[in-house]
């Protein structure tokens, strides 16, 4: 079997790997070839390679620590002590330029730490992607509220480097259909490229209305890559 290197061809071919090895280092948890982001942040792990020992010190977290999730070019091999919650082909999509912004009738506000239990709630209800009682603190979050609710939200997570992920996407379901999501993700993205940065995301492959609309904000798909969850057995 072929171990992939601990250095990627591209910073987005293991975005797990460069994020947690780069700027975002300080949230990892290392157990021998194996980075970890601290659970209150995410369930992201990635190994320096496919060796046994890299996937037998992953299959310990696993059990110590509660599920992981993968983002690599293809699916792991069998990760002792573990078995596979789901696994899914997602299409990674990049972005250089962002769509020009457009006049909405509702106000964009900055999210933090005071807005944490409104926004767990919210990805805990809307399903966005892994979310948990810190991911807000992975980077800069804005959102919508109706009525002093929170209703919409996207912001930023994983930045490997060069580039930030947008990321956290979410509207209550009985507020869908009014264009938050769009501006708010157009905006996310252009925040992340006048730092002088590039944007990216992940979408299911199968989801051609979301990509479509990844596509009008200015992304373009990049490559297909394997996003897998691992629990304990």
């Amino acid at each position: 079997m072929s171990s992939p290197a601990t250095v990627p061809d591209h910073v987005l071919d293991r975005p797990v790997w460069s994020a947690l090895n780069g700027r975002q280092a300080h949230l990892a948890l290392r157990r021998g070839g194996v980075a970890r982001m601290k659970p209150d942040y995410g369930l992201f792990a990635a190994t320096a390679d496919e060796g046994p020992a890299s996937l037998a010190a992953l299959g310990e977290l696993v059990r110590e620590l509660g599920d992981v999730g993968l983002v690599e070019l293809a699916a792991p091999p069998p990760v002792p002590g573990t078995k596979v919650v789901s696994s899914a082909v997602c299409l990674q999509m990049e972005a250089s330029q962002v769509a020009p912004a457009w006049d909405v009738a509702f106000e964009m506000l900055t999210l933090g730490d005071a807005d944490a239990a409104e926004m767990l709630a919210l990805a805990t209800l809307t399903k966005p992607g892994p979310f948990f009682a810190r991911t807000h603190q992975l980077g800069a979050f804005i959102g919508v509220r109706v009525e002093g609710r929170l209703v919409a939200m996207a912001g930023e997570r994983m930045r490997p480097d060069g580039y930030t992920e947008a990321s956290g996407v979410c509207v209550h379901p009985d507020h869908r259909g009014k264009g938050y999501a769009a501006r708010l993700l157009r905006e996310v993205t252009a925040k992340i490229l006048a730092r002088g940065e590039r944007a990216f995301l992940h979408s299911y492959a199968d989801n051609s209305t979301a990509i479509g609309l990844y596509e009008s904000l200015g992304y373009r798909g990049r490559r297909e890559v394997v996003f897998t969850v691992l629990t304990a057995a």
